[in-house]
């Protein structure tokens, strides 16, 4: 939630003061596969397309985002597309969301079965000639492969693995094949997976495959969750790229940026990722850990080894706006200030870029995000001296060239979308009008692999976790607020009616859930929101941490956790 220019001044001290790339920060934990999968697809790691269109297509196809819950103004939207008979929706969600009452056509699939879904969908694409064989032919490469590998899995197939009939995967397939043009949007559901850039590849071969990709009302929609996680990526805090996603190991772009810190040379090592620091930390490779704005003790999976790490380091230093349970492990803590108490920018989930201004003063002794690190840097030897917000937003418009023509006087009103490249750009409404990114759009033979744990005897449920409407992420902020936290002061567990019966578990019941990493007492939820089989749990109670359970298995390409699946048993207390 920090500013881009305090993602930049954080990124910039990482690489030129502590000489190493290890900087990463909770996209990791959300989108890292979007990031993958669609730079390799269509060269560019974002939301295709604006929201405002999202109300304008034809038909929206939502998989693994429970939207109006996590990202309520685009939820609303799609609801008014739905109810003014301008929009058909497919939803396909292994809960029952709030979605569900305006979808046309619902598909409970079980977590972890996102590519076998998707690929049926397009072998009904392929088999009934519904396949826009124009564009595949101009604009894309590698679909021979695709069309071979997709033969095999068929409704009939998919719904054994999927657990949704057949007849509603045809469905599904011709109405979204059909339509003039039509929106995917997805979240977490799709990402936090050990297969998750294989799931995004998927979506990106199913858009190209109809031509959805390059205009309005279309394209692959990823909805980032926090106000600036986007502007997180854009502005380089990642082990990997320079801000603008530029390669930290291309010799080439690695002078530029010493050459602009006046630093001497850089690594050209891509660093560790979230998950793979906690390792390092536990394993004691690392000695001495950052946090900036981050609460790992209840974001991270497998929250024990977590703390773990945080104990075996030698100096932990947290900067944050409270004293979370992270910090309350710090050796250092350092108050910061919120987003109304600094100036700045944030880029949102369509890549518009949008000034922040400060509007109230900051309590005690804390301090922009930015400057913190600059004291910090200076009494390290590195000076790094900026007026204000809009001198850094100047230096990141000089090295990053989507963000080039993006300056605060250009910044009144609506912001601008990226890439923007000059001062004369208008900024980008929507990507890939009349080439990708990459040139051509690539499309990936994917094939369905199951989670890394799937229910056994021992333990015989699916464990999938997610947001609730009340509250956000670790409670860091909504657990403060005495309204919100009345509304809904204690997790719960979802659990199926049947399962619920079976087992002798009623209502409000406290009841035990255990994985092979921990367990958490928790009150029950009997509901049929959930299938039979699977359990659904919040992640923003310290009370009971849903990471307690969950699995750190990454995906072997993006290094996301697996927060959406793993084997967990359910008993009475």
């Amino acid at each position: 939630k920090t500013t881009n220019e305090d993602n930049y001044v954080m990124q910039k001290f990482v690489r030129a003061v502590l000489g190493t790339n290890n900087v990463d920060h909770c996209a990791r934990l959300c989108h890292a596969s979007t990031v993958a999968g669609l730079a390799r697809a269509f060269g560019s790691g974002a939301m295709t397309n604006s929201i405002e269109e999202i109300r304008r297509a034809p038909v929206i196809f939502v998989i693994g985002s429970n939207t109006t819950e996590c990202h309520p103004v685009i939820g609303i939207l799609i609801r008014q597309a739905v109810e003014s008979g301008q929009s058909k929706l497919i939803l396909a969600d292994p809960r029952r969301i709030s979605l569900y009452d305006h979808a046309g056509i619902y598909l409970q699939h079980k977590p972890g079965s996102d590519v076998a879904l998707i690929n049926a969908m397009m072998h009904v694409i392929l088999a009934e000639g519904l396949e826009d064989r124009d564009f595949i032919r101009e604009r894309t490469e590698g679909f021979e492969a695709v069309e071979s590998a997709v033969a095999d899995c068929t409704p009939e197939f998919a719904a054994k693995v999927t657990g949704v009939p057949a007849d509603l995967i045809r469905g599904a397939a011709r109405t979204f094949a059909s339509a003039e043009t039509a929106s995917i949007i997805y979240s977490m559901g799709i990402t936090q997976h050990t297969t998750g850039t294989d799931n995004v590849l998927s979506l990106a071969n199913l858009a190209m495959l109809t031509g959805n990709v390059g205009k309005e009302c279309a394209g692959v929609n990823p909805l980032r969750g926090q106000n600036n996680v986007q502007g997180a990526c854009d502005l380089g805090a990642l082990p990997n790229v320079y801000p603008g996603y530029q390669k930290v190991d291309d010799p080439e772009i690695s002078r530029k940026f010493s050459d602009a810190w006046e630093c001497g040379s850089l690594s050209t090592v891509p660093g560790l990722t979230v998950v793979e620091i906690m390792q390092a930390c536990e394993a004691k490779k690392i000695r001495g850990l950052y946090i900036m704005g981050e609460n790992p003790m209840l974001s991270d999976p497998d929250v024990n080894h977590v703390a773990e790490a945080l104990d075996t380091v030698d100096f932990l230093v947290v900067q944050d706006i409270f004293l979370t349970e992270t910090a309350e492990l710090a050796d250092v803590v350092l108050p910061a200030t919120a987003f109304a108490e600094k100036d700045g920018t944030f880029t949102n989930t369509e890549r518009r870029v949008q000034r922040v201004r400060k509007a109230v003063d900051a309590p005690g002794e804390a301090r922009e995000d930015w400057r913190i690190i600059c004291a910090v840097a200076a009494k390290m030897g590195y000076e790094m001296e900026y007026r204000d917000a809009a001198s850094v937003a100047a230096e990141i418009a000089r090295l990053t060239p989507i963000y080039g023509g993006i300056t605060y006087d250009r910044l009144d009103g609506d912001g601008l979308q990226w890439p923007c490249t000059d001062r004369d750009h208008p900024g980008t409404k929507f990507l890939h009008r009349d080439a990708f990114s990459r040139g051509r759009g690539k499309f990936h033979v994917v094939s369905y692999l199951p989670p890394t744990e799937m229910p056994d005897d021992e333990y015989p449920f699916i464990l999938t976790t997610g947001r609730m409407l009340e509250h956000w992420h670790t409670g860091t902020m909504t657990r403060r607020s005495e309204v919100l936290d009345d509304l809904v002061p204690t997790g719960f567990v979802e659990l199926n009616l049947t399962d619920a019966e079976r087992l002798s578990i009623g209502v409000d019941e406290m009841i035990v859930v255990a994985s092979r990493r921990g367990r958490i007492e928790v009150p029950a939820k009997p509901t049929e929101r959930v299938a039979p089989g699977c359990v659904f749990l919040t992640f923003h109670f310290k009370e009971n941490p849903a990471n307690v359970l969950t699995i750190a298995a990454l995906d072997p390409i993006a290094k996301i956790p697996e927060f959406k699946a793993c084997a967990v048993r359910v008993d009475r207390r």
